[in-house]
């Protein structure tokens, strides 16, 4: 099995899938598309409950010290977030948008951003492009991607419906994202315990929570400033674990 072949397939999938969408969505009144992006929000938001659920698991918190559950989440979102805005990574988000629409050639007006930012952050977070991505490194198999690429397809249809070829752009920030846990699966093997999996999960997890939110309009959260906390949990996680716990 090649290394990188269930990422390949993921990107492929998302295209395609994002064709379909737009081709479809440019048949759809707007009132569908609305309701399309509002159903995204909700299964969005129930993909973030599903992802919180390791928090409350007895292998998650007897790995950490007592009362540290979700003191630890808290503190990784706090420090991820402190990284992301000093790095400014919600506007070099949207700038490496707006430098794709008009590579692409979408109307300022559009959705191009949007459907970018939104579909980029949705499709990176969560444990199936991690697990995934380190397994097909590994060389055990892609079944886990090809998983997520069948997920990611039809989500694609669906975004691409009401936001348009910047779903399709949202491929370039997976390929390089799933492309980076493919090497570290390669070089490395196996480098992360359960309950820094678990860690990553929840905050991920939380961070989806944030893009339903932003899809139904409720509130609009710097998503990509708390990125880097997908980062630090595993490291505040294993810190708390071998140090304090």
């Amino acid at each position: 099995m090649i290394a990188g072949l269930g990422t390949l397939i993921n990107v492929v999938a998302i295209i395609a899938g994002s064709a379909i969408g737009v081709v479809a969505g440019s048949r759809l009144a707007l009132k569908t598309r609305d309701l399309i992006t509002d159903v995204l929000g909700l299964i969005t938001i129930l993909a973030a409950a599903s992802a919180i659920i390791p928090m409350f698991s007895k292998e998650f918190s007897s790995a950490l010290p007592k009362g540290w559950t979700l003191l630890s989440i808290l503190a990784s979102l706090l420090i991820g977030g402190l990284i992301g805005s000093a790095l400014k990574l919600e506007d070099r988000l949207e700038h490496l948008g707006q430098n794709l629409r008009r590579r692409f050639g979408a109307h300022h007006e559009g959705t191009f951003v949007e459907g970018f930012v939104s579909s980029s952050l949705l499709f990176v977070i969560g444990p199936l492009a991690i697990l995934g991505s380190i397994s097909d490194g590994m060389g055990t198999g892609i079944d886990q991607l090809s998983l997520k690429s069948i997920l990611d397809f039809f989500a694609a249809i669906a975004f691409a419906a009401s936001l348009g070829w910047g779903v399709a752009a949202s491929a370039i920030p997976v390929g390089i994202y799933q492309g980076i846990w493919t090497l570290i699966g390669f070089l490395l093997g196996n480098v992360l315990a359960q309950y820094q999996i678990d860690a990553m999960t929840i905050v991920g997890g939380l961070l989806l929570l944030s893009i339903g939110l932003r899809l139904l309009k409720i509130k609009e959260v710097a998503v990509g400033n708390l990125l880097p906390a997908l980062a630090v949990a595993p490291i505040f996680v294993y810190v708390l674990h071998a140090f304090i716990g």
